[in-house]
């Protein structure tokens, strides 16, 4: 049986009480909201933080606000987007990406800030102490080596968020909150392709919200590719939305995940789309162009050859999906699950 690390508690009731009591040790301290990747971590003494600031007990953090466009707190449970009936008709993709992660008691428990925040994953990492005391650790934690590539200066852990992939193609920006003050970045730019330093945001900052502009003339969709239906995490996943004026594409994003260390945006292949009325041949062109730039590495399920031939695939699933085509079935073998929207 795995058991915890010994911790000091924090239980603050306020997001600027929150922010002084990281503030007092940001390099020895921890966030938790709903504990489903932070406390598997710490029984596995990936992550041994001296004290755990808790912001299950902070007001408003879990409002989700319908507006000039969308306010998720960060707080949100993954459960109260998938149940949000606006966000899965307005933010197909989002509710898509949302509905896809862990199980519902993990949905239930887990929260859109954590998914953000989600520590990267490895073969070699994601083990328990001894396994990875067997090997010398690696260099994510406790060791000097990438054992994915021995000759890497920098760790290769791999993305496994699935969320995040889905706001940066939908434009979104978050908010992080510190005893400095508030500072919004966009969400693309909270993240750096380090498997060790994969976040932006600073030791003492909280991620407090996020923030999307207005869904109007968008249509998105996320395709995802796991062994199992339900409870993995992807090991390749595409997130597409598209804006249309009439019949004309005139503007674009893809962004990939669990191909690297953070989301991954492909411009190339956005050039290919817009200004088309997305037929055949530039959805095929397009998709082939944005496989390219994926390079996964041999740290996670499946072979990594064939992982980036799918993920050609998923770009390709998700334009035919969002042009009104009936994917429902390459859905169902996909995913397991029809994830169709209200329409």
């Amino acid at each position: 049986m795995m058991r915890l690390p010994a911790f000091e508690y924090r239980a603050p009731r306020t997001i600027d009480e929150a922010a002084t009591a990281l503030a007092e040790r940001p390099t020895e301290s921890m966030l938790l909201a709903g504990g489903t990747d932070l406390l598997p971590n710490m029984k596995r003494r990936q992550q041994t933080p001296a004290v755990v600031v808790t912001l299950r007990s902070v007001g408003g953090f879990a409002e989700i606000r319908h507006g000039d466009g969308l306010t998720i707190g960060a707080g949100a449970t993954l459960s109260s987007l998938v149940h949000d009936p606006r966000i899965r008709s307005d933010y197909q993709g989002l509710w898509q990406a949302a509905a896809q992660i862990a199980t519902p008691h993990l949905r239930n428990m887990g929260t859109l800030g954590g998914n953000l925040c989600l520590d990267t994953r490895c073969t070699y990492y994601d083990q328990n102490y001894e396994w990875r005391k067997a090997i010398d650790f690696c260099m994510k934690k406790d060791g000097s080596t990438c054992w994915v590539a021995t000759s890497s200066p920098k760790c290769l852990a791999v993305s496994s968020t699935d969320t995040a992939p889905m706001l940066q193609a939908l434009g979104a920006t978050v908010s992080l909150v510190s005893v400095r003050g508030r500072r919004e970045v966009t969400l693309e730019d909270l993240y750096a392709n380090d498997g060790m330093h994969y976040l932006t945001r600073q030791p003492d900052e909280i991620l407090a919200g996020v923030q999307l502009p207005r869904a109007e003339g968008w249509r998105s969709a996320y395709w995802k590719l796991r062994r199992r239906g339900s409870f993995d995490f992807p090991v390749a996943s595409a997130a597409v939305a598209v804006r249309f004026d009439g019949d004309r594409l005139v503007d674009a994003r893809i962004v990939l995940g669990a191909v690297a260390s953070r989301p991954m945006s492909t411009p190339k292949a956005v050039d290919l789309l817009r200004n088309s009325t997305l037929d055949d041949s530039v959805i095929a062109e397009a998709s082939l162009v944005a496989a390219e730039l994926a390079k996964p590495m041999d740290n996670t399920d499946f072979e990594l050859v064939w992982r980036k031939r799918m993920v050609h695939t998923l770009v390709s699933g998700a334009l035919h999906e969002i042009r009104g085509d009936d994917v429902s079935e390459a859905r169902r073998r996909l995913a397991r699950q029809s994830l169709l929207a209200v329409s």
